[in-house]
Protein backbone atom coordinates (compact mmCIF):
# COMPACT_ATOMS: atom_id res chain seq x y z
CA UNK A 1 0.00 0.00 0.00
CA UNK A 2 3.39 1.90 -0.42
CA UNK A 3 3.75 3.73 -3.44
CA UNK A 4 7.71 3.22 -2.97
CA UNK A 5 7.18 -0.35 -2.21
CA UNK A 6 4.89 -1.26 -5.14
CA UNK A 7 7.49 0.35 -7.38
CA UNK A 8 10.35 -1.06 -5.94
CA UNK A 9 8.24 -5.21 -6.14
CA UNK A 10 7.31 -3.98 -10.03
CA UNK A 11 10.98 -2.83 -10.73
CA UNK A 12 11.84 -6.56 -10.21
CA UNK A 13 8.57 -8.17 -12.03
CA UNK A 14 9.05 -6.19 -14.70
CA UNK A 15 10.95 -3.69 -14.97
CA UNK A 16 11.09 -2.79 -19.10
CA UNK A 17 7.49 -2.92 -18.98
CA UNK A 18 6.24 0.74 -20.82
CA UNK A 19 4.03 1.29 -17.85
CA UNK A 20 3.68 5.42 -18.56
CA UNK A 21 3.54 7.29 -22.20
CA UNK A 22 3.47 10.78 -22.02
CA UNK A 23 2.36 11.50 -26.18
CA UNK A 24 4.35 14.71 -27.56
CA UNK A 25 0.91 15.89 -29.08
CA UNK A 26 3.23 15.42 -32.46
CA UNK A 27 5.26 18.35 -31.79
CA UNK A 28 7.31 16.20 -29.43
CA UNK A 29 8.77 13.44 -29.19
CA UNK A 30 6.82 10.72 -26.80
CA UNK A 31 8.58 9.93 -23.61
CA UNK A 32 8.28 6.36 -21.73
CA UNK A 33 8.59 5.45 -17.90
CA UNK A 34 9.45 1.85 -17.35
CA UNK A 35 9.00 0.33 -13.81
CA UNK A 36 12.80 0.13 -13.59
CA UNK A 37 12.84 4.28 -14.88
CA UNK A 38 10.53 4.95 -12.01
CA UNK A 39 12.49 3.33 -9.60
CA UNK A 40 15.83 4.96 -10.40
CA UNK A 41 14.82 8.05 -11.01
CA UNK A 42 12.43 8.02 -7.97
CA UNK A 43 15.70 7.26 -5.64
CA UNK A 44 17.44 9.96 -7.94
CA UNK A 45 15.27 12.20 -6.35
CA UNK A 46 14.75 11.30 -3.18
CA UNK A 47 18.71 11.41 -2.39
CA UNK A 48 18.08 15.43 -3.77
CA UNK A 49 15.64 15.42 -1.12
CA UNK A 50 17.10 14.17 1.54
CA UNK A 51 20.43 16.43 0.70
CA UNK A 52 18.23 19.17 1.33
CA UNK A 53 17.63 18.09 4.55
CA UNK A 54 13.91 17.30 4.02
CA UNK A 55 12.62 15.46 7.05
CA UNK A 56 9.81 13.16 6.65
CA UNK A 57 6.66 14.57 6.93
CA UNK A 58 7.96 18.06 5.60
CA UNK A 59 6.27 19.31 2.13
CA UNK A 60 7.08 20.17 -0.99
CA UNK A 61 5.16 21.79 -3.88
CA UNK A 62 5.07 20.27 -7.41
CA UNK A 63 4.20 22.75 -10.03
CA UNK A 64 3.79 21.64 -13.67
CA UNK A 65 1.33 19.89 -16.05
CA UNK A 66 1.42 16.05 -17.24
CA UNK A 67 5.30 15.73 -17.47
CA UNK A 68 7.13 12.06 -16.60
CA UNK A 69 9.57 13.55 -14.23
CA UNK A 70 5.60 14.71 -12.42
CA UNK A 71 5.71 10.59 -11.06
CA UNK A 72 9.57 10.49 -10.82
CA UNK A 73 9.23 13.04 -8.04
CA UNK A 74 5.76 11.48 -6.79
CA UNK A 75 7.85 7.90 -6.04
CA UNK A 76 10.94 9.66 -4.45
CA UNK A 77 8.31 11.62 -2.57
CA UNK A 78 7.11 7.91 -1.08
CA UNK A 79 10.91 6.83 -0.94
CA UNK A 80 12.05 9.84 0.80
CA UNK A 81 8.71 9.57 3.22
CA UNK A 82 8.25 13.44 2.09
CA UNK A 83 5.14 15.02 1.51
CA UNK A 84 4.25 16.37 -1.82
CA UNK A 85 1.78 19.07 -2.81
CA UNK A 86 0.73 19.59 -5.80
CA UNK A 87 -0.37 22.90 -7.86
CA UNK A 88 -2.18 23.40 -10.73
CA UNK A 89 0.95 25.58 -11.82
CA UNK A 90 -1.81 27.88 -13.83
CA UNK A 91 -2.17 29.09 -10.32
CA UNK A 92 -0.96 32.57 -9.32
CA UNK A 93 -0.83 35.69 -7.36
CA UNK A 94 -2.31 35.26 -3.64
CA UNK A 95 -4.04 32.02 -3.87
CA UNK A 96 -0.45 30.69 -4.91
CA UNK A 97 1.21 32.28 -2.09
CA UNK A 98 -1.24 31.01 0.48
CA UNK A 99 -1.34 27.51 -0.93
CA UNK A 100 2.40 27.62 -0.36
CA UNK A 101 2.53 28.73 2.81
CA UNK A 102 -0.70 27.02 4.46
CA UNK A 103 1.35 23.88 3.53
CA UNK A 104 4.39 25.18 4.79
CA UNK A 105 5.79 23.77 1.70
CA UNK A 106 10.41 23.93 1.95
CA UNK A 107 11.07 23.39 -1.71
CA UNK A 108 8.89 23.81 -4.98
CA UNK A 109 9.80 21.37 -7.82
CA UNK A 110 8.26 23.35 -10.74
CA UNK A 111 8.54 23.59 -14.90
CA UNK A 112 9.62 26.70 -16.19
CA UNK A 113 6.26 28.08 -17.54
CA UNK A 114 5.29 28.37 -13.88
CA UNK A 115 8.33 30.44 -12.48
CA UNK A 116 7.15 33.91 -13.17
CA UNK A 117 4.49 33.73 -10.74
CA UNK A 118 6.43 32.53 -8.23
CA UNK A 119 9.40 35.48 -8.98
CA UNK A 120 6.18 37.42 -8.66
CA UNK A 121 5.67 35.95 -4.75
CA UNK A 122 8.93 35.29 -3.60
CA UNK A 123 8.77 37.37 -1.19
CA UNK A 124 5.97 36.57 0.01
CA UNK A 125 6.75 32.79 0.90
CA UNK A 126 7.74 32.24 4.72
CA UNK A 127 8.80 28.63 4.62
CA UNK A 128 10.69 28.56 0.78
CA UNK A 129 14.52 27.26 0.98
CA UNK A 130 15.10 25.35 -2.30
CA UNK A 131 13.63 25.32 -6.00
CA UNK A 132 14.03 22.45 -8.56
CA UNK A 133 12.92 23.42 -12.18
CA UNK A 134 11.82 21.07 -14.75
CA UNK A 135 13.39 22.99 -18.49
CA UNK A 136 10.57 22.76 -20.73
CA UNK A 137 10.11 22.83 -24.50
CA UNK A 138 6.98 25.15 -23.56
CA UNK A 139 6.28 28.63 -25.13
CA UNK A 140 8.55 31.35 -23.79
CA UNK A 141 9.64 30.98 -20.10
CA UNK A 142 12.04 31.89 -17.63
CA UNK A 143 14.41 29.89 -16.73
CA UNK A 144 16.05 28.49 -13.53
CA UNK A 145 18.71 31.10 -13.35
CA UNK A 146 16.64 33.45 -13.09
CA UNK A 147 15.77 33.13 -9.30
CA UNK A 148 19.20 33.09 -7.01
CA UNK A 149 18.04 29.81 -4.97
CA UNK A 150 16.75 27.59 -8.01
CA UNK A 151 18.62 24.21 -9.80
CA UNK A 152 17.86 22.28 -12.68
CA UNK A 153 16.15 19.58 -12.04
CA UNK A 154 18.15 17.67 -14.96
CA UNK A 155 21.12 17.69 -12.15
CA UNK A 156 19.42 15.75 -10.05
CA UNK A 157 17.83 12.92 -12.29
CA UNK A 158 21.73 12.76 -14.18
CA UNK A 159 22.91 11.78 -10.97
CA UNK A 160 24.45 8.66 -10.41
CA UNK A 161 21.81 5.70 -9.38
CA UNK A 162 21.89 4.12 -6.02
CA UNK A 163 18.86 2.63 -4.00
CA UNK A 164 18.50 4.09 -0.67
CA UNK A 165 16.37 3.04 1.69
CA UNK A 166 12.71 3.58 2.14
CA UNK A 167 11.85 5.83 5.24
CA UNK A 168 7.79 5.45 4.92
CA UNK A 169 7.16 2.97 7.61
CA UNK A 170 3.63 2.56 7.96
CA UNK A 171 0.76 3.28 5.59
CA UNK A 172 -0.60 5.80 7.96
CA UNK A 173 2.26 8.26 7.32
CA UNK A 174 1.02 10.82 4.85
CA UNK A 175 1.86 11.36 1.01
CA UNK A 176 0.38 14.44 -0.49
CA UNK A 177 -1.66 17.56 0.32
CA UNK A 178 -4.49 18.07 -2.11
CA UNK A 179 -6.39 21.32 -2.10
CA UNK A 180 -9.67 22.13 -2.80
CA UNK A 181 -11.07 24.13 -5.44
CA UNK A 182 -11.80 27.47 -2.75
CA UNK A 183 -15.28 27.54 -4.02
CA UNK A 184 -16.84 28.46 -0.52
CA UNK A 185 -13.36 29.95 0.89
CA UNK A 186 -10.09 29.47 1.88
CA UNK A 187 -8.67 26.25 -0.20
CA UNK A 188 -8.04 23.31 2.77
CA UNK A 189 -5.31 20.71 1.44
CA UNK A 190 -6.50 17.63 2.12
CA UNK A 191 -4.09 14.92 3.34
CA UNK A 192 -3.32 11.68 1.83
CA UNK A 193 -1.97 9.37 3.74
CA UNK A 194 0.05 6.61 1.75
CA UNK A 195 -2.40 3.83 2.19
CA UNK A 196 -5.03 5.89 1.26
CA UNK A 197 -3.31 6.46 -2.44
CA UNK A 198 -2.16 2.66 -2.34
CA UNK A 199 -6.45 2.09 -2.14
CA UNK A 200 -6.21 3.69 -5.37
CA UNK A 201 -4.35 1.01 -6.77
CA UNK A 202 -7.65 -0.84 -6.47
CA UNK A 203 -10.11 1.24 -8.36
CA UNK A 204 -9.00 -0.64 -11.83
CA UNK A 205 -10.61 -3.76 -10.25
CA UNK A 206 -13.91 -1.74 -8.92
CA UNK A 207 -15.11 -0.28 -12.13
CA UNK A 208 -13.87 -3.27 -14.49
CA UNK A 209 -9.94 -2.70 -15.71
CA UNK A 210 -8.16 -5.73 -16.86
CA UNK A 211 -5.22 -6.39 -18.05
CA UNK A 212 -5.85 -5.69 -21.67
CA UNK A 213 -7.41 -2.23 -20.66
CA UNK A 214 -4.86 0.64 -21.89
CA UNK A 215 -6.23 3.81 -20.21
CA UNK A 216 -5.86 7.52 -21.22
CA UNK A 217 -6.24 10.90 -19.95
CA UNK A 218 -5.30 14.56 -20.79
CA UNK A 219 -6.52 15.60 -16.83
CA UNK A 220 -4.59 17.10 -14.46
CA UNK A 221 -2.02 14.94 -12.56
CA UNK A 222 -1.97 17.79 -9.94
CA UNK A 223 -5.97 16.86 -9.48
CA UNK A 224 -7.18 13.71 -7.56
CA UNK A 225 -9.18 12.12 -10.75
CA UNK A 226 -5.90 11.79 -12.69
CA UNK A 227 -3.79 10.26 -9.91
CA UNK A 228 -6.79 8.56 -8.51
CA UNK A 229 -8.69 7.25 -11.48
CA UNK A 230 -5.70 6.87 -14.30
CA UNK A 231 -2.33 6.47 -12.38
CA UNK A 232 -3.45 4.84 -9.87
CA UNK A 233 -4.53 1.38 -11.29
CA UNK A 234 -2.36 1.85 -13.85
CA UNK A 235 1.08 1.22 -11.45
CA UNK A 236 -1.17 -1.50 -9.64
CA UNK A 237 -1.92 -2.97 -12.59
CA UNK A 238 0.33 -2.39 -14.97
CA UNK A 239 -1.70 -1.06 -17.94
CA UNK A 240 0.42 0.73 -19.84
CA UNK A 241 -1.32 4.06 -19.69
CA UNK A 242 -1.00 7.11 -22.21
CA UNK A 243 -1.00 10.59 -20.81
CA UNK A 244 -1.13 14.08 -22.32
CA UNK A 245 0.19 17.35 -21.09
CA UNK A 246 -3.30 18.86 -20.62
CA UNK A 247 -6.47 17.83 -22.27
CA UNK A 248 -7.46 18.81 -25.47
CA UNK A 249 -11.14 17.66 -26.72
CA UNK A 250 -10.19 17.85 -30.87
CA UNK A 251 -7.39 15.85 -30.87
CA UNK A 252 -8.92 13.14 -28.05
CA UNK A 253 -10.09 10.68 -30.71
CA UNK A 254 -6.98 10.50 -32.82
CA UNK A 255 -5.18 9.73 -29.69
CA UNK A 256 -6.78 7.16 -28.51
CA UNK A 257 -6.58 5.75 -32.58
CA UNK A 258 -2.78 6.30 -32.42
CA UNK A 259 -2.06 4.27 -29.44
CA UNK A 260 -4.88 1.92 -28.77
CA UNK A 261 -6.70 3.07 -25.74
CA UNK A 262 -9.27 1.35 -25.24
CA UNK A 263 -10.68 3.67 -22.06
CA UNK A 264 -10.23 7.29 -20.58
CA UNK A 265 -12.16 8.82 -17.96
CA UNK A 266 -13.21 12.38 -17.87
CA UNK A 267 -15.47 14.87 -16.03
CA UNK A 268 -19.06 16.62 -17.08
CA UNK A 269 -17.59 19.87 -18.17
CA UNK A 270 -15.03 17.76 -20.69
CA UNK A 271 -18.12 15.44 -21.48
CA UNK A 272 -20.12 18.70 -23.39
CA UNK A 273 -16.92 20.10 -24.95
CA UNK A 274 -15.80 16.50 -26.59
CA UNK A 275 -19.50 16.40 -27.72
CA UNK A 276 -20.11 19.96 -28.74
CA UNK A 277 -16.90 19.00 -31.58
CA UNK A 278 -18.44 19.26 -35.31
CA UNK A 279 -20.08 15.57 -35.99
CA UNK A 280 -17.18 13.27 -38.01
CA UNK A 281 -17.97 10.62 -39.79
CA UNK A 282 -15.31 8.11 -37.84
CA UNK A 283 -16.56 9.50 -34.26
CA UNK A 284 -17.42 5.63 -33.84
CA UNK A 285 -14.53 4.23 -35.32
CA UNK A 286 -12.20 4.22 -32.21
CA UNK A 287 -10.53 1.53 -30.01
CA UNK A 288 -12.55 3.18 -26.83
CA UNK A 289 -15.07 0.51 -24.93
CA UNK A 290 -16.06 2.30 -22.00
CA UNK A 291 -15.54 5.55 -20.59
CA UNK A 292 -15.01 6.50 -16.69
CA UNK A 293 -17.54 9.74 -15.88
CA UNK A 294 -17.72 11.67 -13.43
CA UNK A 295 -20.69 13.94 -13.94
CA UNK A 296 -22.02 12.76 -17.30
CA UNK A 297 -24.80 15.81 -18.40
CA UNK A 298 -28.10 13.17 -18.78
CA UNK A 299 -29.39 15.16 -21.66
CA UNK A 300 -26.41 13.89 -23.99
CA UNK A 301 -25.76 9.99 -22.51
CA UNK A 302 -27.41 8.09 -24.53
CA UNK A 303 -26.25 10.66 -27.27
CA UNK A 304 -22.67 10.39 -26.36
CA UNK A 305 -22.92 6.82 -26.73
CA UNK A 306 -24.51 5.95 -29.56
CA UNK A 307 -21.89 8.87 -31.77
CA UNK A 308 -18.91 7.27 -30.56
CA UNK A 309 -19.84 3.93 -29.84
CA UNK A 310 -18.55 3.45 -26.10
CA UNK A 311 -20.52 2.90 -22.75
CA UNK A 312 -20.40 5.00 -19.67
CA UNK A 313 -19.82 3.70 -16.16
CA UNK A 314 -20.73 6.85 -14.35
CA UNK A 315 -18.61 7.26 -11.02
CA UNK A 316 -18.91 9.60 -7.48
CA UNK A 317 -16.00 10.23 -5.68
CA UNK A 318 -14.56 13.29 -3.38
CA UNK A 319 -10.98 13.40 -2.93
CA UNK A 320 -11.51 13.59 1.31
CA UNK A 321 -13.83 9.92 0.34
CA UNK A 322 -16.52 8.95 -0.15
CA UNK A 323 -17.31 6.27 -3.46
CA UNK A 324 -20.14 5.17 -6.00
CA UNK A 325 -20.50 3.73 -9.17
CA UNK A 326 -22.88 2.71 -11.91
CA UNK A 327 -21.64 -0.45 -13.56
CA UNK A 328 -22.19 -0.20 -17.42
CA UNK A 329 -25.80 -1.20 -18.16
CA UNK A 330 -26.94 -1.40 -14.85
CA UNK A 331 -29.28 1.01 -13.03
CA UNK A 332 -30.78 4.11 -14.64
CA UNK A 333 -28.96 6.42 -16.83
CA UNK A 334 -28.40 9.71 -14.75
CA UNK A 335 -27.54 8.04 -11.50
CA UNK A 336 -23.87 7.98 -10.47
CA UNK A 337 -24.44 4.42 -8.87
CA UNK A 338 -24.72 2.81 -5.34
CA UNK A 339 -21.71 2.78 -2.88
CA UNK A 340 -19.32 -0.13 -2.97
CA UNK A 341 -20.37 -3.00 -0.27
CA UNK A 342 -17.48 -1.31 2.19
CA UNK A 343 -19.16 1.70 2.44
CA UNK A 344 -22.73 3.36 3.44
CA UNK A 345 -24.53 6.59 1.68
CA UNK A 346 -27.52 8.59 3.02
CA UNK A 347 -29.18 11.53 1.81
CA UNK A 348 -30.08 13.45 4.94
CA UNK A 349 -31.92 16.47 6.10
CA UNK A 350 -30.45 19.85 7.44
CA UNK A 351 -31.57 17.84 11.25
CA UNK A 352 -29.90 14.61 9.97
CA UNK A 353 -32.81 12.80 9.21
CA UNK A 354 -32.40 10.76 6.16
CA UNK A 355 -35.05 11.68 3.09
CA UNK A 356 -36.98 9.69 1.45
CA UNK A 357 -36.65 8.67 -1.92
CA UNK A 358 -37.25 11.35 -4.45
CA UNK A 359 -36.61 14.64 -1.79
CA UNK A 360 -33.43 16.39 -1.99
CA UNK A 361 -30.99 16.67 0.64
CA UNK A 362 -26.86 16.56 1.38
CA UNK A 363 -25.05 13.54 0.44
CA UNK A 364 -23.39 11.61 3.60
CA UNK A 365 -21.31 8.39 3.79
CA UNK A 366 -19.23 6.03 5.93
CA UNK A 367 -17.33 2.98 6.07
CA UNK A 368 -20.01 0.43 6.14
CA UNK A 369 -18.88 -1.11 9.55
CA UNK A 370 -20.02 2.30 11.17
CA UNK A 371 -16.42 3.14 11.91
CA UNK A 372 -15.62 7.22 12.50
CA UNK A 373 -14.97 8.54 8.84
CA UNK A 374 -11.24 9.94 9.09
CA UNK A 375 -10.58 13.69 7.32
CA UNK A 376 -7.71 15.61 7.69
CA UNK A 377 -7.28 19.20 6.42
CA UNK A 378 -3.70 20.15 6.75
CA UNK A 379 -3.47 22.73 10.02
CA UNK A 380 -7.10 22.93 9.93
CA UNK A 381 -9.15 20.88 12.95
CA UNK A 382 -11.83 22.67 13.06
CA UNK A 383 -12.53 22.15 9.47
CA UNK A 384 -11.64 18.56 9.84
CA UNK A 385 -14.24 17.69 12.49
CA UNK A 386 -16.56 19.70 10.79
CA UNK A 387 -16.64 17.73 7.52
CA UNK A 388 -17.53 14.24 9.71
CA UNK A 389 -19.87 15.89 12.37
CA UNK A 390 -22.01 12.89 13.86
CA UNK A 391 -19.90 10.21 12.37
CA UNK A 392 -20.44 11.25 8.85
CA UNK A 393 -18.37 12.46 5.84
CA UNK A 394 -20.20 15.79 4.74
CA UNK A 395 -19.98 15.59 1.10
CA UNK A 396 -21.81 19.53 0.31
CA UNK A 397 -23.48 17.69 -2.24
CA UNK A 398 -27.28 17.98 -2.49
CA UNK A 399 -28.57 14.53 -4.13
CA UNK A 400 -31.37 12.16 -4.39
CA UNK A 401 -32.48 8.46 -4.64
CA UNK A 402 -34.77 6.42 -6.08
CA UNK A 403 -37.04 3.97 -5.00
CA UNK A 404 -34.37 1.27 -5.67
CA UNK A 405 -31.80 3.27 -3.77
CA UNK A 406 -30.26 4.57 -7.13
CA UNK A 407 -28.35 7.81 -6.26
CA UNK A 408 -27.97 11.59 -8.47
CA UNK A 409 -26.30 14.56 -8.34
CA UNK A 410 -28.88 17.98 -7.92
CA UNK A 411 -26.25 20.26 -7.12
CA UNK A 412 -23.66 21.57 -5.16
CA UNK A 413 -24.56 23.46 -1.75
CA UNK A 414 -25.03 27.14 -2.14
CA UNK A 415 -24.86 26.52 -6.11
CA UNK A 416 -27.86 25.62 -7.30
CA UNK A 417 -30.32 27.21 -9.81
CA UNK A 418 -33.85 28.02 -8.47
CA UNK A 419 -35.58 29.72 -11.22
CA UNK A 420 -39.25 30.62 -10.62
CA UNK A 421 -39.71 28.35 -8.01
CA UNK A 422 -38.44 25.13 -9.93
CA UNK A 423 -34.68 23.51 -9.63
CA UNK A 424 -32.91 23.60 -13.20
CA UNK A 425 -30.65 20.80 -14.22
CA UNK A 426 -27.88 22.67 -15.71
CA UNK A 427 -26.65 19.07 -17.68
CA UNK A 428 -30.83 19.15 -19.46
CA UNK A 429 -30.15 23.02 -20.64
CA UNK A 430 -26.41 22.33 -21.46
CA UNK A 431 -27.42 19.07 -23.64
CA UNK A 432 -29.40 20.89 -25.86
CA UNK A 433 -27.40 23.88 -26.36
CA UNK A 434 -24.30 21.37 -27.21
CA UNK A 435 -26.53 19.93 -29.86
CA UNK A 436 -26.51 23.13 -31.41
CA UNK A 437 -23.88 23.10 -34.73
CA UNK A 438 -23.30 26.89 -34.29
CA UNK A 439 -21.88 26.04 -30.72
CA UNK A 440 -18.47 24.59 -29.57
CA UNK A 441 -18.90 25.04 -25.40
CA UNK A 442 -21.14 25.53 -23.19
CA UNK A 443 -21.97 26.03 -19.11
CA UNK A 444 -25.03 27.06 -17.58
CA UNK A 445 -24.70 28.58 -14.33
CA UNK A 446 -27.53 31.06 -12.35
CA UNK A 447 -27.47 35.22 -11.54
CA UNK A 448 -29.71 36.99 -8.90
CA UNK A 449 -32.56 36.67 -10.61
CA UNK A 450 -33.53 40.26 -12.05
CA UNK A 451 -36.87 40.17 -9.96
CA UNK A 452 -35.14 40.17 -6.86
CA UNK A 453 -37.25 37.10 -5.55
CA UNK A 454 -34.67 35.78 -2.77
CA UNK A 455 -32.57 32.40 -3.37
CA UNK A 456 -34.00 32.86 -7.00
CA UNK A 457 -31.92 32.95 -10.03
CA UNK A 458 -31.68 33.69 -13.44
CA UNK A 459 -30.54 30.97 -16.04
CA UNK A 460 -27.58 31.97 -17.94
CA UNK A 461 -25.27 29.75 -20.39
CA UNK A 462 -22.01 30.51 -21.20
CA UNK A 463 -21.24 29.97 -24.85
CA UNK A 464 -18.15 29.23 -27.21
CA UNK A 465 -19.24 30.03 -30.99
CA UNK A 466 -17.99 27.77 -34.08
CA UNK A 467 -17.62 31.17 -34.92
CA UNK A 468 -18.49 34.07 -33.42
CA UNK A 469 -19.38 36.67 -36.75
CA UNK A 470 -22.09 34.05 -38.16
CA UNK A 471 -23.44 32.95 -34.50
CA UNK A 472 -27.16 34.29 -33.96
CA UNK A 473 -28.54 33.78 -30.38
CA UNK A 474 -32.11 33.51 -31.48
CA UNK A 475 -31.70 30.36 -33.49
CA UNK A 476 -30.32 29.10 -30.13
CA UNK A 477 -33.10 31.17 -28.35
CA UNK A 478 -35.77 28.79 -31.04
CA UNK A 479 -33.76 26.13 -30.44
CA UNK A 480 -33.98 26.13 -26.71
CA UNK A 481 -38.07 26.43 -26.96
CA UNK A 482 -38.84 23.69 -29.47
CA UNK A 483 -36.57 21.16 -26.52
CA UNK A 484 -36.51 22.70 -22.96
CA UNK A 485 -39.54 23.75 -20.93
CA UNK A 486 -40.16 27.41 -20.50
CA UNK A 487 -38.23 27.33 -17.00
CA UNK A 488 -35.42 26.07 -18.51
CA UNK A 489 -35.10 28.36 -21.48
CA UNK A 490 -31.80 30.47 -20.44
CA UNK A 491 -33.02 33.95 -19.32
CA UNK A 492 -29.51 35.10 -21.03
CA UNK A 493 -26.55 33.62 -23.75
CA UNK A 494 -23.14 34.79 -22.60
CA UNK A 495 -21.16 34.75 -25.60
CA UNK A 496 -17.38 33.71 -24.38
CA UNK A 497 -14.05 32.82 -26.16
CA UNK A 498 -13.38 29.94 -23.81
CA UNK A 499 -15.32 28.35 -20.84
CA UNK A 500 -12.72 29.04 -17.65
CA UNK A 501 -11.91 25.99 -16.59
CA UNK A 502 -9.76 24.66 -13.42
CA UNK A 503 -6.99 21.81 -13.96
CA UNK A 504 -9.25 19.09 -13.60
CA UNK A 505 -11.70 21.17 -16.77
CA UNK A 506 -14.53 21.84 -14.33
CA UNK A 507 -16.29 25.29 -15.20
CA UNK A 508 -15.14 28.06 -13.08
CA UNK A 509 -18.31 29.92 -12.60
CA UNK A 510 -16.55 32.70 -10.44
CA UNK A 511 -14.77 34.10 -13.85
CA UNK A 512 -17.91 33.98 -15.68
CA UNK A 513 -19.90 35.78 -13.05
CA UNK A 514 -17.40 38.80 -12.70
CA UNK A 515 -17.54 38.82 -16.46
CA UNK A 516 -21.35 39.06 -16.38
CA UNK A 517 -23.02 42.43 -17.24
CA UNK A 518 -26.92 42.57 -18.07
CA UNK A 519 -26.09 45.39 -20.21
CA UNK A 520 -22.35 43.91 -22.06
CA UNK A 521 -22.04 43.46 -25.63
CA UNK A 522 -21.92 39.53 -25.50
CA UNK A 523 -25.15 39.37 -23.67
CA UNK A 524 -27.87 38.32 -25.78
CA UNK A 525 -31.67 37.69 -24.70
CA UNK A 526 -34.20 36.58 -26.15
CA UNK A 527 -36.54 38.67 -28.61
CA UNK A 528 -40.03 37.36 -29.42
Amino acid sequence: MILANLIAARAEQKPDLDVLTFEGAGIRADVVRTYQDLWENGNRIAKGLIDRDMQPGDRFALLMRNHPEFVDTMVGASISGTVFVPIDPRTRGAKLAYTLNNSQCKGIVAADYALDHIVAIRDQLTYLEWIWVLDTDEVSALSHDSISDAEPLQAVLDAPYSAIDIRVKTGREPFEIIYTSGTTGDPKGVVRSNESYGGATLFGGLVGFNEHDRPYTGLSLTHGNAQFMTLGPTLGMGLRSVFSRQFTKSRLWDITRQYGNTVFNLLGGMAMAIYSEPVKANDADNPVNFVVSAGMPIGIWEQFEQRFKVKILECYGAIEGGMAVKPIGVGPIGSFGKPPPSSEMRIVDDNDNECPAGVMGELVSRPAAGDQPEVEYFGNKDASNKKTQGGWLRSGDVCHRDEDGWLYFDYRKGGGIRHNGDFINPGFVEGVLGACPSITDVFVYGVPAKSGSPGEKDVVAAIVAVDDATFDPQDVFSQCRTDLEANFIPTYLQLVDEIPKTASEKPQERFLLDQFAEDAANIYIETR
